[in-house]
């Protein structure tokens, strides 16, 4: 029988409703303790430019919620790691862009990103982790790439594996506060993939990351890794009709987590305040980011954008549009790519289906 087509309502009841809650403040407390720490040490050492080396690390404690403390441990391990090589890569990235012409600086940033957003979602993939994709990794590496270098290469491992090693110290405290849910198993077999298999998710990772970049830096707006981040969103969700959701929802989301980070910006603040604010901000985009991606959005989008603002200051009204628009063009490049793959998976089915003429 075949399955029943999607609809529209179905669509928007996911955009609008919250989904069914677990014990979210628990990993969102300790997520938001594993940034919230090490940024409080920045402040005080009077280094808070090196917030994004945090940021990026602290990104550790995202992966793995809900699940056994042991396999926590080895796959918030394996997340410290892979985004911490995204961060010195970014340093050195940065370091190759002082000497390089602006326009290759942004072309090597670009290519690079987009390759490392491949690689990542394909050990991703392989490694079992979640969240999935390779939104973390590509934003680590591709962010402080484009910005000006904040500290030498070995500062930016060195602070970025302190916060890791951080959020995997409080990961092996979740169970005891409660994190583990009861319909986490103890430890689930690994998924075995094929050689075609990982081949095809890097190169649908990698080729959607490398477009969306590209029409990104064509536009002249001045952060095309935003259009790469938008566009691989979409490709974690299962199912093609909820990855092209999931790009209305980063649109729609976007625009609504704007006009939170253009309240918060609209006055002058002291850099303890924009911490503080991440800090929350990280807490609540935690509490929602699983019940309803495009209202945890509001939160994301300005805890995105005030990490950034905490490293590498920019003018707030351009920073604003161009999040907007370089959105939308990762988004349509998203949906793009995956529409393509389906007719191109239906033009192959129906050439299947034809029995060879003798």
């Amino acid at each position: 029988m075949p399955a029943a087509p999607p609809r529209i309502q179905d669509s928007v009841r996911r955009l609008v409703s919250l989904g069914p809650s677990r014990v979210d403040h628990v990993p969102a407390l300790r997520i938001s303790l594993g940034l919230a720490l090490p940024l409080t040490v920045l402040l005080l050492t009077g280094r808070i430019e090196w917030a994004m080396y945090v940021g990026f690390g602290a990104f550790t404690g995202i992966y793995s919620r809900y699940e056994p403390t042991a396999l926590r441990f080895r796959r918030q391990s394996t997340a410290g790691v892979m985004l911490v090589v995204c961060v010195t890569l970014g340093a050195s990235l940065a370091q190759l862009g002082e000497v390089l012409p602006p326009v290759a600086e942004s072309w090597t940033t670009l290519m690079v990103s987009a390759v490392v957003a491949g690689l990542a979602a394909t050990l991703v993939m392989v490694a079992g982790l979640k969240p999935g994709g390779a939104i973390f990794p590509l934003f680590a590496i591709a962010a402080i790439g484009a910005a000006p270098p904040a500290a030498p290469i070995w500062v930016a491992l060195l602070v970025s594996a302190s916060a890791a090693a951080l959020c995997v110290g409080l990961g092996l405290l979740g169970h005891w506060a409660g994190e583990r849910h009861p319909g986490a198993g103890t430890d689930p077999p690994r998924e075995r993939w094929t050689r075609g298999q990982m081949v095809s998710e890097f190169a649908r990772f990698a080729a959607v990351a490398a477009v969306a970049g590209a029409v990104g830096l064509a536009s002249g707006l001045p952060y095309p890794y935003w259009a790469q981040i938008a566009a691989i969103t979409l490709l974690t969700p299962p199912g093609r009709t909820l990855q092209v959701e999931r790009g209305l929802q980063r649109v729609i989301g976007t625009v609504l987590g704007i006009g939170t980070t253009a309240f918060l910006l609209s006055f002058p603040a002291e850099p303890w305040q924009l911490v503080a604010w991440v800090v929350i901000l990280q807490f609540l985009a935690e509490m929602y980011v699983l019940r309803n991606y495009a209202f945890a959005l509001l939160f994301i989008t300005p805890l995105a954008l005030l990490m950034v603002q905490l490293g590498h200051p920019q003018p707030v009204g351009p920073m604003l549009a161009a999040r907007v628009l370089e959105t939308a063009i990762g988004a349509v490049v998203g949906i793009a790519g995956v529409v393509l793959v389906a007719l191109w998976d239906r033009r192959a089915t129906a050439r299947a289906s034809v029995p060879e003429r003798v």
